[in-house]
């Protein structure tokens, strides 16, 4: 048995090697995300990402210079595969309430899962410091605008409230954090934020549930 199976540390340090700097900084985020998926969020440290990136302390400072800045970088990068994923899948689908649903459910789910149990780690984290929970806050209100441009045109008064959609993002949040953990699964997930987002637009046409030909058409739980 190897030392790192006995330890229970990630991986051996990696030689060092020259690299471009932004050969570097991508490197230096993938052994932060290995080191938050392996030993959690509160191992990871500048000094513990130069040990393990096989670098000396001054290259990580260079690029991150605190701990908070590199776990907001973590968070950006997080945020930008998200964004991706879901404006590319918006591009794509049909312009009707079940499939930008599916859409927006799916993505979101999905990209949570990708990432795997560190994202929550990382997240959470982002609580602890003013600056950090700015950022987040930024970021999830540009997920909040954009999900209500994708949805207004199906309301009566084209537009949805705040308070509906600050909720469907604590349901994403909450579903996908519990499918990462293995509480339900992902398709459970999904199927729950699809019926949340249908549920509120609903709201917004001054009904109190979404309408019946909306139940069961997202295809989610083949998904």
């Amino acid at each position: 048995m190897s030392s790192a199976e006995t330890t229970g540390q990630p991986t051996n340090p990696q030689p060092r090697r020259r690299l471009s700097r932004q050969d570097r900084h991508r490197q230096l985020l993938d052994v932060a995300w290995q080191i938050v998926r392996d030993e959690g969020t509160e191992a990871l440290t500048l000094g513990r990402l130069s040990e393990l990136a096989g670098v000396t302390k001054p290259v990580v400072y260079d690029h991150f210079e605190t701990r908070p800045g590199l776990l907001a970088a973590l968070y950006r990068e997080f945020d930008a595969r998200q964004t991706a994923v879901m404006d590319a899948a918006l591009a794509a689908s049909q312009p009707s309430l079940a499939d930008r649903a599916t859409v927006i459910a799916t993505s979101y789910v999905d990209c949570v899962l990708l990432q795997g149990r560190e994202i929550p780690g990382v997240i959470a984290a982002l609580a602890g410091s003013p600056e950090l929970e700015r950022i987040k806050r930024e970021y999830e209100a540009a997920f909040i605008e954009k999900c209500r441009i994708a949805l207004s045109r199906f309301t009566g008064a084209g537009t949805i409230a705040a308070a509906g959609l600050w909720a469907m993002l604590g349901a994403a949040e909450a579903l996908s954090y519990a499918a990462a953990s293995g509480d339900i699964t992902a398709v459970e997930a999904k199927n729950e934020l699809f019926e949340t987002i249908v549920a509120m637009v609903a709201r917004s046409m001054g009904g109190g549930a979404h309408p019946d030909h909306l139940r069961n058409t997202a295809g989610l739980a083949s998904r």
